[in-house]
């Protein structure tokens, strides 16, 4: 049981527990590791749980436009070597150009899809490790960053932009979602709002 003392940390790792728990959603349950007890996450209120839904929405848009390069997922979930090594290597070429609120969702969605590929090569022991590595990596390497760039309440007008040019390359089919996505988004600036002025 690992304890998280900030919010910025309970979201995060909140967060990535979620958005690979999504992933794994249309997995048979039988395949599928609990992961509750590798990561605990506490979430103090409703709003915090709002907000780890409504990112974790947003991570989904974004990731949708990197889903379709198959080299990073599965260049990690194939091949001989280290899964933590090759795992190093996709975070690294993420954040190759720095850190951005973008590139850590990418980095988030990255690791629900390489969960979905150890379920379907009969590895599910790994999915637990995947959601190990990515809060380690996260609390490492990123959480500094969050902090120093006002918190993941800071986070959702540049996702929601990445949201917006992800959505835009999508075809009219998807405009059912582009309203959830915009109803969300409001959402989300309650949220922000009810945040800030809340002590």
């Amino acid at each position: 049981f690992v304890f998280f003392s900030s919010t910025d940390e309970r979201i995060g790792a909140a967060l990535i527990r979620e958005v690979i728990e999504e992933e794994l959603k249309d997995m048979p349950t039988a395949d599928v590791p609990p992961l509750t007890p590798v990561v605990k996450t506490e979430i103090k209120n409703e709003q915090e749980q709002k907000m780890v839904t409504q990112l974790g929405k947003m991570i989904r848009i974004i990731g949708d436009r990197v889903r379709d390069d198959k080299d990073a997922i599965d260049g990690v979930a194939q091949g001989p070597g280290s899964k933590w090594d090759k795992l190093k290597q996709v975070a690294d070429k993420v954040f190759e150009h720095g850190i951005t609120w973008e590139r850590i969702a990418v980095l988030i969605y990255v690791a629900g899809k390489l969960a979905v590929r150890m379920v379907e090569a009969h590895l599910p022991q790994l999915v637990r490790d995947i959601l190990t590595w990515t809060v380690d990596f996260f609390r490492n390497n990123l959480l500094s960053w969050i902090r120093e760039h006002g918190g993941w309440i800071n986070s959702f007008s540049e996702l929601a932009t990445a949201s917006m040019r992800s959505m835009s390359c999508m075809s009219s089919h998807y405009s059912g979602l582009f309203v959830i996505f915009v109803a969300g988004l409001a959402l989300g600036s309650l949220i922000t709002w009810r945040m800030t002025r809340c002590p």
